[in-house]
């Protein structure tokens, strides 16, 4: 068994901004799927659960806000007793340009302050994907305002092959295939 773990803020409101590019992902992969969510108020979560090339497969969207994903994550690592190359992490990126997706084991914050929830609570050797969300504008409006805001018309045409991207990974992920790698969309 393993865990894909998206980060994002929960709530209409948040829905197709930055900091949801996790959320738009793994609800890309439930759908591809047919899974159907369950809020699972004991892991501060919505869950799905998938089979890819026969690995059982929970999917995982916090229904903490961002800055405290890490609670819903050591809940579910505790219950699940998985170990941390079984989890997957799926994140905005604000260091990477929007079409860049990037994958690394483990590492620091780098001020992701949803990954620094996770290290607090434990984590810090898992998969994670990286999607940048960065454009031009980040010059002229702070970062938290960035985040929050909603991806551009041309922006959002991009986001089709991103996901595909990202749904290809988790497959490998599950296949136990997950490579590190930097994929740009242009």
């Amino acid at each position: 068994m393993k865990l894909i773990f998206a980060l994002g803020n929960p709530g209409k409101e948040y829905e197709h901004t930055r900091h949801n590019v996790g959320f738009a992902a793994i609800d890309s992969l439930a759908h591809d799927y047919s899974a159907s969510w369950q809020e699972k108020s004991k892991f501060k979560a919505l869950i799905a659960e998938v089979s890819i090339a026969g690995e059982k497969i929970i999917l995982a969207k916090p229904t903490t806000f961002y800055n405290q994903v890490g609670e819903s994550y050591r809940v579910l690592l505790d219950f699940y007793k998985l170990d941390h190359e079984d989890i997957l992490i799926i994140h905005d990126e604000l260091a990477l340009p929007i079409g860049t997706v990037r994958l690394r084991e483990g590492g620091s914050d780098a001020g992701n302050n949803g990954i620094k929830s996770i290290l607090q609570h434990g984590g810090g050797h898992e998969p994670r994907i990286r999607i940048g969300v960065s454009n031009e504008q980040r010059a002229v409006i702070n970062d938290a305002n960035f985040v929050l805001g909603r991806f551009t018309k041309e922006e959002s045409e991009k986001l089709a092959d991103i996901l595909q991207t990202v749904r290809t990974t988790c497959e490998q992920f599950a296949r136990g295939e997950f490579e590190l790698t930097s994929i740009k969309h242009d």
